[in-house]
């Protein structure tokens, strides 16, 4: 099916100077003269792709990108536009333009954004929770995906209130997980998470279950945990194969008997929540070992889906790296940038032992260092690997001194050094460290550490 392209023109950009081009790509294209006309049009069909031409005088900052983004948040918009200054380009991809080209216009470099721009928005979410996390939105179309996907489908149409995500570490398990929920009955209720190595087993517990006013020390008030808060919805418990006995035994009753008890309290809380265990660990071995119940093991795992590693599934990388080069520079303000086809082929050649997450992090540093429109294979920064050809300086990353260190204090300086370099955002300090997020969050409250300017009127 041939792609549907919305010409604006605001200045004298004659649609001419594009049939030609548009043609030879496959596409249609509707001419308008200004964006007032346009928003019209595209109430009345539909369309993949806006190209909006404005002049100098009516920037971006004057409302006429603005106009066609608020109308229409899911069409994507190229800016063309005689205005060539940095500041117009940052602006307009500030208001939601995808690219920004000025004239006249370089044919290879139009088509090489009209690609682009058709091909993420196969891809992109939607913006309304419900797609934006749902199963479409799992990239990745190889056998095994196709497996996955199919099995997730089917479970997110029961009403099974127990499921087991297994798979190596940044294999995706949190996005299945969420996924889900997202195209379950439980759509329109909470869907909460947390990491069961991310808090000591103390405050896990108050987490999962809260606590009633005066049970310990700081117990100031009542407290709902997250299986309360989250009744009638769904509670992702990564990394479970890390819980203690205790609370093993404490998460037995709730999927059981559908009740536990606040800490510190007599009666019984009911709720419905279902339940999405997800761990890297083998957890057959975790029971020898006495370290796993195995009638919770059995509970969780009646329907349990395996998530591929990635080098299990290379046909989706190039998917998974354009995807991820889109949203960072989106994320960081970064002109658009394309992978050509022979940094696609390094880049399905790794390994990949840390997985999707891995990857990711390579295409966001790759994203944040180069200035290249072009990413070619050498641009990749693909950081320290097994077998990588870079010397190494020392044996170790760090050199412990002969009087040693306080392990707290290191712990305290690394983190604090994560967060100023991320300006404070905890999900970028905690891929700096190779941590998640609520493992970041904890530190900081147990090192009383708080962004600058926290809490200030």
């Amino acid at each position: 099916m041939s792609k549907r392209i919305l010409l604006v023109n605001s200045d004298s950009l004659s649609p001419s100077s594009l049939s030609a081009l548009l043609t030879q790509e496959g596409c249609e294209y509707v001419y308008v003269e200004d964006s007032a006309r346009a928003v019209r049009e595209a109430r009345k069909q539909s369309f993949d792709l806006a190209l909006l031409n404005v002049s100098p005088a009516d920037g971006p900052e004057t409302g006429v990108l603005q106009n066609m983004r608020s109308a229409f948040p899911d069409i994507p918009v190229i800016v063309i536009s005689a205005n060539s200054t940095v500041d117009s380009a940052v602006q307009a991809m500030k208001l939601g333009a995808c690219d920004f080209l000025t004239v006249p216009l370089d044919p290879d470099r139009l088509l090489r954004s009209v690609r682009s721009a058709l091909r993420h928005r196969n891809t992109a979410p939607l913006p309304a929770q419900g797609h934006k996390f749902g199963l479409r939105n799992l990239l990745g179309n190889s056998p095994v995906m196709r497996e996955v996907k199919l099995m997730a489908r089917k479970l997110a149409d029961t009403d099974a209130t127990t499921l087991m995500l297994l798979g190596e570490t940044g294999t995706g398990k949190d996005m299945l997980a969420r996924a889900i929920h997202y195209d379950s009955a439980r759509v329109d209720r909470p869907f909460m998470n947390i990491t069961c190595t991310a808090l000591p087993d103390s405050l896990l517990d108050s987490e999962l279950f809260g606590y009633e006013e005066g049970a310990f020390t700081d117990a100031r008030r009542q407290k709902k945990g997250l299986f309360e808060l989250a009744n009638g919805g769904t509670v992702l418990l990564d990394e479970i194969g890390d819980m203690s006995a205790e609370l093993q035994g404490k998460l037995l009753r709730v999927i059981e008997e559908k009740a536990f008890k606040r800490i510190g309290g007599s009666e019984d809380v009911s709720v419905n929540v279902r339940i999405i265990a997800a761990t890297h660990r083998d957890l057959e071995k975790a029971i020898e070992d006495r370290m796993f119940r195995e009638d919770l093991f059995y509970r969780l795992s009646i329907i349990p889906i395996l998530l591929p590693p990635l080098r299990q599934r290379r046909e989706d990388i190039p998917t998974l790296a354009s995807h991820f080069l889109l949203l960072a520079c989106q994320e960081h303000k970064r002109l658009p940038k394309e992978l050509t086809p022979a940094a696609l082929d390094r880049l399905t050649a790794q390994e990949w032992p840390g997985n999707i997450r891995q990857l990711r992090n390579v295409i966001e540093r790759t994203a944040l260092l180069s200035n290249k429109e072009q990413i070619d294979a050498d641009d990749l920064e693909l950081g320290p690997h097994p077998g990588s050809d870079r010397p190494q300086r020392n044996k170790y990353a760090v050199l412990l001194p002969e009087q040693g260190w306080d392990m707290e204090e290191i712990e305290q300086q690394l983190l604090q050094q994560a967060l100023e370099r991320s300006s404070w955002n905890q999900s970028r300090a905690a891929t700096l460290l190779n941590m998640t997020r609520d493992q970041v969050r904890y530190k900081m409250e147990k090192y009383h550490m708080k962004k600058p300017g926290a809490g200030k009127r």
